[in-house]
C-alpha cells in the first residue's frame, strides 16, 4: 500500500496533523476531478489514499479520517455553493420563505451558519470518537469586520451554538486577540487567521494564557478546548511588502531565502510554544509547490523543511492535488528538517527589511499595527471580496425569490 505524499509527513511527528483547507462538502466531487486526470498506473493507488484522506461514509460511521480537522473561509464557503448552485439556490429560497423579515445580509449570515454546520456535521465522529481532540471545523467571522470587536463577539456566538466541535476562527487584529480571550475564557476553542507574524502569535498566546486563567478560576470545562494560530506563509513573503522594500533598498532576495524567510518567522513561534509549554499549536497554511521544469525537479519547502515538528497543516484542495502531481519528483522528508535553521547570511540580509523585522521580532508590532500590516490588508481584502461575491449570489436569489412571492 503506497502512502499519500502527506501521509509521509505525518509520519516524521506522530502528534502533527493533516487538515483539510475547505468544505467537506466539495471533497467527493474534487477526488473525482484529481481522479479523472490520474494516469492508469496511479489511479487505483491515488483512489486508495484519497479514501483515507477522507470518505465520508467511513467518518461518518466509524470516525476514521486521515484529516483530523478542517479550516474554511469566506472563499471556501463560496467554493462550497457555487460547486453546486442548483443546491443552495433553493436552499436560499426556503431560507427566505421561513424568515421573510430578513434583509440579504440576514439571509446571507443563515446561509453561510449552514454551510458550517454541514461540514462540522460531517466530520463530528471524528471528534466524538477522539474525545474532542481531533475533528474540528473552523468557522469564521464576518472577514469586512476585524476589527469591529461587536460584530465579532455577535458572529462567534452564532458560530459556537452551531456544535461542540466548532472551532471559531478570529483574526490577528487587536480586537481579534480580545475576543480569544474572551472565547477562551467561556470553553471554546479558537483558531487565529490572517496571522503572520511572532508579534501576532505572541498577542494570540497571551489572550489564550489570559483566558484560561479566567476558564479555571472560573470551573471551566476545558476538556474539549482548542487553540491553533495559523501562519499564513507564502502570503508573508509574497503579498506584504517585503519584495518592495527589498527592491527599494537594492537587496537581492532570492526566491528560496523569502521561503526560508517565512519558515524562520514560523519556527522562531514554534520554539516559543515548545520552550513554554503553551497550550496553542501552530498551524501552517498558504503552502507553494515549486516545480523546476529546467531539470524536471520539484519542491515544497513549507512542508519539507517543518518535517519533524509537531505542526498542523492546513492544505488546500489545489495544494493537495500539486504535491500528487510531482509526488515522484519531491525528495523524501527528513525529520530532522524541524531543526535546521536559517543561514546567518539570509536571516542578516532579511533583518535589514522594516517588514521582516516586523514579522520576525517579538517586539516587531505594536498590537494596533496588527491590522495594517502588509500581508493583512491584502489578506483581509480578500477574504471580503469572497463574502461580498457570496452575498451577491444571496441577494440575486433573494430578488428573484421576492418577485415571485410578490
Amino acid at each position: 500500500m503506497s502512502k499519500h505524499i502527506l501521509e509521509e509527513l505525518a509520519q516524521t511527528n506522530p502528534d502533527c496533523e493533516i487538515w483539510w483547507d475547505s468544505s467537506p462538502l466539495v471533497y467527493q466531487q474534487w477526488a473525482e476531478s484529481v481522479l479523472s486526470k490520474a494516469s492508469a498506473n496511479k489511479k487505483t493507488e491515488w483512489a486508495e489514499q484519497l479514501d483515507r484522506l477522507y470518505n465520508p461514509e467511513t467518518a461518518s460511521t466509524t470516525g476514521k479520517m486521515g484529516f483530523r480537522g478542517v479550516t474554511t473561509n469566506p472563499p471556501l464557503c463560496l467554493q462550497a455553493i457555487l460547486s453546486d448552485p442548483d443546491y443552495w439556490v433553493e436552499e436560499i429560497r426556503q431560507t427566505i420563505l421561513q424568515y421573510p423579515s430578513d434583509d440579504v445580509e440576514g439571509i446571507y449570515w443563515k446561509v453561510y451558519l449552514e454551510t458550517v454546520r454541514r461540514g462540522a456535521e460531517l466530520i463530528r465522529p471524528v471528534f466524538e470518537e477522539s474525545e474532542g481532540k481531533y475533528g474540528y471545523l473552523s468557522g469564521q467571522v464576518d472577514p469586512r469586520f476585524v476589527t469591529d470587536l461587536d460584530r465579532m463577539r455577535a458572529n462567534a456566538a452564532d458560530l459556537k451554538a452551531i456544535a461542540s466541535n466548532i472551532m471559531v476562527k478570529v483574526p490577528g487584529s487587536k480586537e481579534g486577540y480580545q475576543l480569544i480571550e474572551e472565547l477562551t475564557a467561556e470553553g471554546v476553542s479558537t483558531n487565529n487567521t490572517t496571522s503572520f507574524t511572532v508579534p501576532q502569535y505572541k498577542a494570540c498566546m497571551d489572550a489564550v494564557s489570559r483566558g484560561l486563567e479566567k476558564a479555571r478560576a472560573n470551573a471551566v470545562d476545558l476538556s474539549r478546548w482548542r487553540s491553533v494560530i495559523t501562519h499564513m506563509s507564502a502570503r508573508l513573503g509574497n503579498i506584504g511588502d517585503l519584495l518592495w522594500q527589498a527592491e527599494e533598498r537594492g537587496i537581492e532576495i532570492s526566491p528560496e531565502e523569502i521561503t526560508l524567510g517565512e519558515l524562520a518567522v514560523l519556527k522562531r513561534a514554534y520554539r516559543h510554544i515548545q520552550e513554554t509549554g503553551h497550550p496553542s499549536k501552530m498551524l501552517m497554511c498558504s503552502m507553494r509547490v515549486h516545480h523546476n521544469a529546467a531539470d524536471g525537479t520539484a519542491s515544497s519547502w513549507h512542508i519539507e523543511k517543518l518535517a519533524g515538528g509537531d505542526f498542523v497543516y492546513t492544505c488546500p484542495p489545489s495544494y493537495i492535488a500539486a504535491l500528487m502531481e510531482h509526488e515522484d519528483k519531491i525528495p523524501p522528508f527528513d525529520a530532522d528538517a524541524v531543526n535546521e535553521d536559517i543561514s546567518e547570511a539570509s536571516l542578516k540580509k532579511l533583518l535589514e527589511l522594516p517588514y521582516f523585522r516586523q514579522a520576525y521580532e517579538f517586539d516587531g508590532m505594536a498590537s494596533e499595527e496588527f491590522s495594517r500590516f502588509g500581508a493583512f490588508i491584502p489578506t483581509a481584502s480578500e477574504f471580503a471580496v469572497a463574502t461580498r461575491k457570496t452575498i451577491d449570489f444571496v441577494a440575486r436569489v433573494y430578488a428573484d425569490t421576492k418577485r415571485q412571492a410578490a
